[in-house]
């Protein structure tokens, strides 16, 4: 017999962050730039895709039950929010534009960035992928 929960996910992963050239990314000492983030076993992450659909629903009952666009300053802002939500720590990573903001008004000021905008779909791809969230992985 196989023992499925031996392919039981973990909550958390560290995301090794590349560049804007797709390099990855090192402090000046060799220490990896990573986000840790939650992932799809995680309770955070039933939240966040709860609320995504809540705001689908909202949407649509909205405007008479029609599909609608979403501006895309609206979208770049609720994507900024949910990754936030997502987000344990930056790790070997600083934001000087947050001046003092932690935690996650820190996080969603990063992922609103439009000059880092190459952030967000690596935190995205690596949410999705459950490879990513086994015990000793790193969200490369």
């Amino acid at each position: 017999m196989f023992d499925i929960t031996s392919q039981a996910a973990i909550d958390t992963t560290a995301v090794h962050l590349k560049g804007r050239d797709g390099e990855f990314l090192y402090t000046t000492d060799g220490k990896p730039v990573q986000i840790v983030i939650y992932g799809p076993s995680s309770k955070q992450f039933s939240v966040i895709e709860a609320r995504q659909t809540n705001r689908v629903l909202k949407r649509m009952n909205d405007n008479d039950g029609k599909h609608t666009a979403v501006a895309p300053e609206q979208r770049a802002a609720e994507q900024a929010e949910d990754l936030a939500e997502l987000t344990v720590s930056f790790e070997n990573l600083a934001y000087p534009p947050a001046g003092t903001l932690k935690g996650k008004e820190l996080f969603q000021a990063l992922y609103a960035d439009s000059t880092l905008g190459f952030i967000p779909p690596q935190i995205i791809k690596a949410m999705k992928d459950w490879g990513n969230f086994k015990p000793g992985s790193t969200g490369n």
